[in-house]
């Protein structure tokens, strides 16, 4: 399976989240299986986005577009890390 971890601040939690649910169509056009937010424990504007991917080609293509691009701009995203993952191993203690 396929994941991308992308780690980010935001200017504003509520703004970016209706963007993000805004997009959640064009997310899954290109490839987009599951998410998951997360926050950091002390900073509601400092964003994890989890997701797996139907491949890591789709979520290149997707999230170097310059549609994405010009959206994370809207949304007030600063200085995205993106983090491509393949998984070797899942279990469940």
């Amino acid at each position: 399976m396929d994941y991308v971890l992308i780690i980010h601040a935001v200017k504003d939690y509520a703004a970016w989240k209706k963007i993000f649910d805004d997009a959640a169509t064009i997310r899954k056009e290109a490839g987009e299986q599951r998410y998951q937010v997360l926050k950091y424990e002390q900073d509601v504007n400092k964003i994890v986005h989890f997701s797996q991917w139907v491949s890591l080609d789709q979520a290149k293509a997707f999230f170097e577009s310059p549609k994405l691009v010009e959206i994370r701009k809207v949304a007030g995203v600063e200085a995205p890390e993106f983090i491509y993952l393949q998984q070797l191993e899942t279990g469940i203690l």
